[in-house]
Parts: C-alpha cells; sequence; structure tokens
C-alpha cells in the first residue's frame, strides 16, 4: 500500500490523500496535443486509491493500455488550504517531488468528443505514481527543473519557469475550488515529450538534475 516518503526512505508522517491535477500548464505541451492554451488552469481530481509509489516495478494493466506517461512537478501538502493566500501556500508545502499523470489517452479523445468527464483516462488505479518528496526549506518553486527519462534517453524535461501559471499561483486558485488536506499532492502540469509506455520500459525521474527514482514498467492483466 502506498504510503508518502521522503528521499532518505523515511515515512512521511501525512495520510495519503487525494491527487489534485493540473491539465496544459506548458504552452508546447498544449500545442503538441493541438490544445488551445486555457484561460485558466484546467483542474482535475485522481483518489488516493490511484497513487503508487516507486518502489516497485510500474504494472501496465493490458486491459486499460495504451497508457501514456506525463512527468509533473508534485507538491506534498501538510496543512488545510482553502481559499488560500500565498503566504498560506507556502507555509502549507511539506516537500516537493515527481510524479507521473499516467494517461489512457485514446479514451481521453473519445470522452472528450462526447463532452463526458476524463475519469476514466485519468483516475484509474495506479494512474498516479509518486517519487520520494525531498523537503520544501529552501527549495525555489519558480526556477527548478525536472524530467523523465526513458531507457536512458532524455524524455521529458520541464523547467517550472516556463509555466503558464507558477506553482504557488496554481495552488491559491486550486483552493478557491476545492479544500486541500494534509496528504493531498498537486500534480503542476506536464511540459512537452509525452508518449506511450511499453513493458519493460526503464524509467528515472530527476529533480534539479538528482534522481529521486528508477524502476521499470510490467505488463500487467
Amino acid at each position: 500500500m502506498y504510503s508518502h516518503r521522503w528521499f532518505n526512505e523515511q515515512e512521511a508522517e501525512l495520510p495519503t490523500g487525494k491527487a489534485v491535477c493540473i491539465g496544459r500548464n506548458y504552452v508546447e505541451h498544449a500545442k503538441e496535443l493541438n490544445n488551445p492554451i486555457p484561460d485558466e488552469p484546467v483542474l482535475f481530481i485522481k483518489p488516493a486509491t490511484s497513487i503508487v509509489g516507486t518502489d516497485s516495478e510500474l504494472a501496465l494493466s493490458e486491459r486499460l493500455a495504451p497508457i501514456h506517461y506525463e512527468a509533473e512537478l508534485s507538491v506534498l501538502i501538510s496543512k488545510p488550504l482553502t481559499k488560500a493566500t500565498p503566504e498560506d501556500v507556502l507555509e502549507a508545502i511539506a516537500g516537493v517531488g515527481v510524479a507521473l499523470d499516467l494517461t489512457r489517452r485514446e479514451a481521453q479523445s473519445k470522452l472528450k468528443e462526447k463532452g463526458l468527464p476524463w475519469e476514466l483516462a485519468k483516475a484509474f488505479d495506479g494512474s498516479c505514481v509518486q517519487s520520494p518528496f525531498v523537503p520544501f526549506e529552501g527549495f525555489n518553486l519558480s526556477a527548478t527543473t525536472y524530467g523523465l527519462d526513458i531507457n536512458g534517453r532524455p524524455t521529458q524535461c520541464g523547467d517550472t519557469s516556463l509555466m503558464i501559471n507558477p506553482v504557488v499561483d496554481l495552488i491559491c486558485h486550486i483552493t478557491q475550488y476545492f479544500t486541500l488536506a494534509p496528504g493531498d499532492i498537486v500534480l503542476t502540469g506536464t511540459p512537452k515529450g509525452v508518449g506511450k509506455l511499453a513493458d519493460g520500459d526503464a524509467l528515472t525521474l530527476t529533480l534539479a538534475d538528482e534522481v529521486l527514482a528508477e524502476f521499470s514498467c510490467i505488463s500487467a492483466p
């Protein structure tokens, strides 16, 4: 069962909550999927049951395939936030990590065409892959890099300075609609370079050029 962990392998003393995710927060990613640039952040939620760690192999359900990856900077919340100010947000961030927002892209496209919600494409079990977190203290959210390598090849390279909506502003916006509770995480949007995962892929998640997690994909029923 998943639980939040720090990079030093210690368990974070926070429950596993929901993941609030941001769509289309990088111009180049919106363009690669032929999506318009949104006027305000696109929000959706993954339940706690969707979150898995990186300490074991990532099971890709053959029944749900194909499954695409989207690497994102993730933020761990430690205090309740409702209609938060930037100061409130900065006091409530416990840690920073990298997550994979796994997506059934073909299913998502069909749901969009019908004007239906995205949960079947975005919120399935195991669809939020979360690295260990590093402590937030001293971390520069406005100018940091993160990435995903697949089979030793740099595949996605994110830079928070290129976000349409900066991290703190995003979290303030989220809390105008959804209360964030201790143990919730926020996925802040993916850069360009998304694609399909395959059985046997070796994945590496990095933050500020430091390796946070290394794991492999396996096919599952």
